[in-house]
C-alpha cells in the first residue's frame, strides 16, 4: 500500500473495488446489473483488475474480510460462501498478504464450523489451507501449479487434468470450433519452464515481500538454461514443503542470493509488488463421438502411452495384473504379459541356492516393460525369496470391492503382499494405493449430454465392479456448464423443448447454489454469443472461457448427488430380449402410431369408441413421508406418461420420481361421447407400466430422441443400484439364501448409484 502514489489514489482504488464487490452482492440478491452483458462476468472482471494491479490484492482482501464479517453479523448466509470463494482465490494468487489479514480469515473460517453444511465443510477445508499458507507462504500456489501441469516433484506427486466433453450432435459447429481454439490458445501460452519460473518467482516474493526484485529475478530466470531452472525449482519446492516458517524464509533468501548475487534482498529497487497470476491448467477438449471414449481418456491419463506404443493401446505400460480385460487382445499388452511369466514352481525349497550374477540385457524393441536388470542385492537370502517377474494374482471380487468406494478418504483393502522372509525377519509392509491423479470432467451442453454421462458413469461403475482399475488410483470429479441448444441439430433435438426445459439440472444447481447461478448458469447464453463474435472483438475475450472453466474446476469442490434410475423395457416382439438402460432427468412415453394394416379391424373400432390413447395398467409404490411402503395400482386410458427425476423446487429434494399421466376421460351425454384429458400426478420410486392389449408405445430417455425405444408394451423403473453393492449382495446370497436383510460387508456399501456434479457450495440448506 505504501507504494501507491498518493492517499487520493488509494481512496479511489478502495472505492472502485468496494463498488465492484457490492455489485457482486447485489447480483446474488437478484438485482441484476443494468447492462445484461455484465451478467456472469463481474467476478471475472474483478479478478482481472487485481491481476493487472497486484498491489491492490491486499485492498481487496481487506474489503472482503469486512464484508464477510458484516454478512456474519447480519445473518446474510447467502453472501458468505461467494465472498469466501472470492477471497480464497485472491489469496491464492496474491504476491504477498500480511499475516494479520490471513489470521482474520483463518478465525472467520473456524467460526463457520458451528454452522450447518456446507458452511462447516468449506470452513474446515479453507482453514486447513490457510494453516499451510501461513506456515509457508506460497504453498497453495505452488501445489496447484505442480499438480495442474504435471511438474516433477517428489514432495508433492499429485496430478490434475481438466477434460472438456461436448457432444457434436447437440452443439453447433461454431461453438465446438471456438472451444477448440480457446483451449488450444490457453495451452500454447504455457510451458513447463514458464510454470517452474512462476513457482520460483511467487515463492520468493511471498517470502521476501516487496523487498524482492521481481523484475531482476524474472530476467535472471529467463537467462538460465532449462536444466538450471528445474534445479532452482526443485530447491524452492524442497524449501517450501519441508521447513518451518523461519527456516523456510532463510532458505528462500539463500536461493534468492544465489540467483541475483550476494546483494541482500532489501537492496532491491522499490517497484512494488509484481503479480504472478496462475497459469491456465492442463485442459483437453474432446468431441464425444464414442460410447467408451470417457473411459479410454481416463485410462490414458492414468497410464500415459510411451512413444513406442500405438495410440490405441492404453494398457501398454500397465502392470500385467493391471491391464484391463477389454485390452487383453492388444498385441503390445499380450507381449508384456507373456514376457514376465514365471517358469519355476514357486515353492521356496525349489528356488536355487544362490542366484547367478545378473547380466544386463537389452530391452526388446516393441516392449517397454522389459528393462535392463539391476544388480543383485547384497543379502542373498532376502533376494532369493523376493521373487520378481511373476504374474500377479488377479484380485477376486471380494478383495476388490473394498477398493470401489470413491467417497472414502483412501482406498481400502490391501494389495497382494510379498512373500514373507525367513523366521525372525518381519515382512515389508505393503504400500497402500493412493489417488495421485484427479480427473475433472467438464460436460458442456444441456440435459441430453448429462444423460450420456449417466450411461457412461454406470458403465464405468459396472466395469470397476468386475475389476478395479481406475477407482483405486483416480479421483474422478464431474462438472456441468450449460449451453443453450443450437437449431442445426434436428435429429437430436427434443420435441417442443426450450432452453429452460433442456437445462433442468443446471436450473436445480443454480437454485441450490447462488454462486453457481451467478458464474456458471449465465454462460448458457454467453458461450453461443462468444462463438459468433467477430474476430476483432473475440481477441479481447479469447481467454474468458478457459479462465471461467479453470475457476469452476479449482473452486467447485462440493458435489450434488443425483439419483440415477434404471429402466427395463419390454418389447412387443416376444423374440426380442428386454432392454435395460439408465436415465438421469426424465422418461417420456407416448402412444405409437401403428401401421393401419397391422391392426385388426376390431382394434380399430374399439379405439374409435374409447377415444385417443391406449389402455394401461400402472402399479407403483407411493412415496410417503413416513417411508412406509404403499402399493397402488391403476387401470386407465392414457395418451402418455412423463417421469421427472429433477424437482421443480429446491425444497423437494432428490430421489423421487414425479409422475404425470395424461388420462383420457370419456363422458356420455345427449350430444354423444366426449373425451377430456386429465393429468394424474403422484410421486414414487418404483413403477411398472403394462399395455394389457399389447398395443405399442414409445419410450424416450433424457429428452434425447437418439435414445428412443419403439414397439414397447411394458416398462419397469426403479432406483439404480451401485454395481459393487449388487455384486456383493449376489455373493452373500450364495451363503445365506434365506437372509432377507443385508449382512456382512453389504451393510456398509452404498446402495444407490448417485451421479455427483460439483458446484461451489453443494446444496445450501
Amino acid at each position: 500500500l505504501a507504494r501507491l502514489t498518493s492517499p487520493l489514489s488509494l481512496a479511489e482504488l478502495e472505492s472502485d473495488i468496494l463498488r465492484r464487490v457490492r455489485a457482486l452482492l447485489r447480483e446474488l440478491d437478484g438485482h441484476h446489473p443494468s447492462c445484461q452483458s455484465d451478467r456472469g462476468m463481474l467476478r471475472w472482471t474483478l479478478h482481472k483488475k487485481i491481476e493487472q494491479n497486484p498491489s491492490s490484492s491486499c485492498v481487496l482482501v481487506r474489503i472482503l474480510v469486512k464484508e464477510l464479517e458484516r454478512a456474519e453479523r447480519g445473518d446474510l448466509r447467502h453472501h458468505i460462501l461467494p465472498l469466501l470463494h472470492t477471497l480464497m482465490y485472491t489469496l491464492l494468487q496474491a504476491p504477498c498478504v500480511p499475516d494479520e489479514l490471513c489470521a482474520r480469515v483463518y478465525d472467520f473460517c473456524k467460526r463457520l464450523l458451528t454452522l450447518p453444511q456446507p458452511f462447516c465443510t468449506l470452513g474446515l477445508a479453507y482453514a486447513s489451507r490457510l494453516q499451510l499458507e501461513r506456515a509457508a507462504p506460497g504453498t497453495l500456489y505452488q501445489r496447484m501449479v505442480i499438480s495442474e501441469h504435471g511438474l516433477r516433484s517428489a514432495p508433492f506427486p499429485y496430478r490434475d487434468k481438466i477434460f472438456i466433453f461436448a457432444d457434436p450432435e447437440l452443439l453447433p459447429e461454431a461453438i465446438c470450433e471456438a472451444l477448440v481454439t480457446d483451449t488450444a490458445a490457453a495451452q500454447a501460452a504455457q510451458s513447463p519452464r514458464g510454470c517452474m519460473s512462476r513457482v520460483v518467482t511467487h515463492a520468493l516474493q511471498a517470502a521476501l515481500g516487496d523487498t524482492c526484485d521481481t523484475r531482476g529475478l524474472s530476467a535472471r530466470l529467463q537467462a538460465l538454461s532449462p536444466r538450471d531452472v528445474e534445479r532452482c525449482f526443485q530447491q524452492v519446492v524442497a524449501a517450501v514443503q519441508g521447513s518451518e516458517r523461519g527456516r523456510h524464509t532463510a532458505r528462500l533468501e539463500s536461493i534468492y542470493r544465489g540467483l541475483l548475487g550476494s546483494a541482500p534482498a532489501g537492496n532491491a529497487p522499490r517497484e512494488g509488488l509484481q503479480g504472478t497470476p496462475l497459469p491456465n491448467p492442463n485442459i483437453s477438449f474432446h468431441l464425444w463421438t464414442e460410447d467408451e471414449q470417457l473411459w479410454k481418456e481416463l485410462v490414458l491419463f492414468l497410464r500415459p502411452l510411451p512413444q513406442s506404443c500405438e495410440p490405441e493401446c492404453p494398457g501398454q505400460d500397465a502392470e500385467p495384473a493391471e491391464v484391463p480385460d477389454e485390452l487383453a487382445g492388444c498385441a503390445c499388452c499380450e507381449q508384456s504379459r507373456f514376457s514376465v511369466l514365471s517358469t519355476d514352481s514357486g515353492i521356496e525349497r525349489d528356488l536355487p541356492a544362490q542366484e547367478e550374477p545378473c547380466v544386463p540385457c537389452a530391452p526388446c524393441a516393441p516392449c517397454v516393460l522389459c528393462a535392463p536388470c539391476v544388480p543383485c542385492a547384497a543379502d542373498s537370502e532376502r533376494s532369493r525369496l523376493h521373487r520378481k517377474g511373476g504374474m500377479k494374482k488377479k484380485l477376486s471380487p471380494l478383495d476388490s470391492v473394498a477398493l470401489l468406494q470413491a467417497g472414502s478418504a483412501g482406498p481400502a483393502g490391501k494389495p497382494p503382499g510379498k512373500l514373507p522372509g525367513r523366521s525372525g525377519t518381519p515382512p515389508e509392509p505393503a504400500a497402500p494405493l493412493q489417488r495421485l491423479h484427479t480427473a475433472r470432467v467438464v460436460l458442456l451442453g444441456d440435459d441430453r449430454v448429462l444423460g450420456r454421462l449417466a450411461q457412461a458413469f454406470h458403465s464405468l461403475r459396472k466395469r470397476e465392479a468386475r475389476r478395479v482399475f481406475l477407482t483405486a488410483r483416480l479421483n474422478l470429479q464431474f462438472y456441468h456448464i450449460p449451453v443453450a441448444p443450437g437449431q442445426s441439430q434436428p435429429a437430436a433435438a427434443a420435441d417442443h423443448a426450450g432452453p429452460e426445459e433442456l437445462c433442468e439440472v443446471a436450473g436445480y444447481l443454480g437454485r441450490a447454489d447462488p454462486w453457481y447461478e451467478s458464474n456458471i448458469n449465465t454462460l448458457c447464453h454467453i458461450i453461443p454469443k462468444l462463438a459468433t463474435m467477430p474476430p476483432s472483438r473475440a481477441l479481447v475475450t479469447e481467454l474468458f472461457l478457459p479462465d471461467v472453466i479453470a475457476y469452476y474446476a479449482r473452486m467447485g469442490t462440493q458435489p450434488v448427488g443425483f439419483q440415477l434410475h434404471s429402466v427395463k423395457v419390454l418389447f412387443q416382439d416376444p423374440a426380442q430380449d428386454p432392454a435395460e438402460d439408465v436415465f438421469l432427468t426424465e422418461l417420456l412415453t407416448q402412444v405409437q402410431d401403428s401401421p393401419s394394416h397391422r391392426e385388426p379391424s376390431t382394434t380399430k373400432r374399439k379405439s374409435a369408441l374409447d377415444g385417443p390413447g391406449i389402455d394401461l395398467t400402472v402399479s407403483y409404490r407411493k412415496a410417503v413421508l413416513s417411508d412406509r411402503q404403499k402399493e397402488l395400482a391403476l387401470s386407465l386410458r392414457s395418451t402418455g406418461l412423463l417421469m421427472k427425476a429433477i424437482p421443480a423446487e429446491q425444497a423437494e429434494g432428490l430421489g423421487c420420481l414425479s409422475v404425470t399421466i395424461t388420462e383420457i376421460i370419456r363422458t356420455n351425454n345427449l350430444a354423444g361421447r366426449s373425451f377430456s384429458a386429465v393429468a394424474n400426478r403422484f410421486k414414487t420410486r418404483n413403477i411398472r407400466v403394462r399395455s394389457p392389449e399389447q398395443r405399442p408405445f414409445t419410450v424416450r430417455l433424457d429428452k434425447d430422441s437418439r435414445r428412443t425405444f419403439r414397439d414397447v408394451i411394458g416398462l419397469e423403473v426403479s432406483p439404480c443400484l451401485e454395481p459393487s453393492y449388487c455384486l456383493q449382495k449376489t455373493r452373500a446370497m450364495k451363503f445365506s439364501p434365506h437372509e432377507t436383510e443385508d449382512v456382512g460387508l453389504v451393510k456398509y456399501l452404498p446402495k444407490s448409484l448417485l451421479l455427483p456434479i460439483n458446484t461451489f457450495a453443494g446444496v445450501i440448506q
